[in-house]
């Protein structure tokens, strides 16, 4: 009989290629790993693994193997949510895991929206980079957990997590006002995208494309989040589709600090629409046609878990309400 835990290990291990990946992911040692997947083999019958230098490479049996061990984890995930459906109530720890700017703006209202209706429901939030979520979900660290991808950057296919939608937001250029660039005459466009200084963004660019907004800040400095990140990658490809690399000054996570950095004239930033709402004085806001979109995410199978499908249905409901009030 094949061990779940072993096939866990396995599929692990297709995803990141060596047995210390898998050891430092899931908190064990290396032998340990090691020992645990030697097993397997021997319950296999067949070899799973081969040496490919410094890597593991699967067999085609291993492959095969984590095929199955896909859908017999999504069913043992099934049939959790099950269980837990026939219990009273919803209640007991929920992990959550969020993106930076997803803590103020979305987390807090749905916190409230859950424990006006599940008061017996224990919700433990950490801050996660969406990059890294897939890997905390898969771990067992999390539950559920708020993520976003951007264009440019997709989100990667992954069986073992499921995701469902819960926003999609335009993103926008932020600048300095004194350091402001006439898109109009650097371009030869009349088609005029600032949408103002401190003040919420203005209705959406007629047309213009990402090199003509991007193109004359070209060989302006930038502000990016840190390196590795989601919104660092879709900065960087957005720049490059518009056909310049950006000079990068500063690297920061929090859209907050962007803006505030863009309206001192430190350089030019992208940031959703999400974190506009309270934008600072000397900040000039263009909308750009480059998108990002939030959504939930959970181990797959696990939707149907009574306390992870009232976490998606307190996120829209909170989504909803900062929809209407804004």
């Amino acid at each position: 009989m094949l061990d779940v835990r072993r096939l866990h290990l396995l599929r692990e291990l297709h995803r990141r290629g060596t047995i210390a990946a898998v050891a430092d992911a899931l908190t064990f040692t290396a032998s340990a790993v090691s020992q645990q997947l030697s097993v397997l083999e021997r319950e296999a019958g067949v070899p799973l693994l081969e040496r490919s230098g410094r890597r593991v490479v699967l067999t085609p049996a291993g492959r095969t193997l984590v095929a199955h061990a896909d859908a017999v984890l999504e069913r043992l995930e099934l049939a959790v949510s099950e269980l837990a459906g026939a219990r009273e109530g919803i209640g007991g720890p929920l992990r959550i895991g969020t993106f930076p700017s997803g803590g103020p703006a979305i987390v807090p209202a749905t916190l409230a929206e859950l424990a006006r209706r599940h008061p017996a429901l224990e919700p433990m939030v950490q801050e996660i980079d969406s990059a890294r979520v897939s890997d905390g979900l898969r771990a067992g660290e999390l539950d559920v957990a708020l993520v976003h991808d951007y264009d440019f950057v997709p989100a990667p296919p992954d069986a073992a997590v499921d995701q469902v939608p819960l926003l999609e937001e335009p993103m926008y250029l932020a600048t300095g006002a004194d350091t402001a660039i006439d898109t109009d005459a650097a371009t030869g466009t009349g088609t005029g995208t600032r949408v103002g200084t401190g003040a919420a963004p203005g209705p959406a660019a007629r047309g213009d494309t990402l090199a003509e907004l991007l193109g004359p800040w070209a060989t302006a400095p930038w502000i990016t989040a840190r390196d590795g990140t989601t919104g660092h990658a879709m900065a960087v490809r957005a720049c490059q589709a518009a056909g310049f690399q950006p000079r990068i000054r500063h690297q920061v996570n929090d859209f907050r600090t962007v803006l505030a950095l863009a309206s001192i004239g430190q350089g030019a930033g992208f940031v959703p629409e999400m974190a506009t709402t309270h934008a600072p004085e000397g900040v000039v806001l263009t909308r750009l046609p480059l998108f990002r979109r939030s959504k939930v995410a959970f181990r797959a199978g696990g939707g149907s878990h009574p306390a992870i499908s009232a976490f998606v249905a307190a996120a829209r409901t909170a989504v909803g309400a900062t929809a209407r009030s804004s």
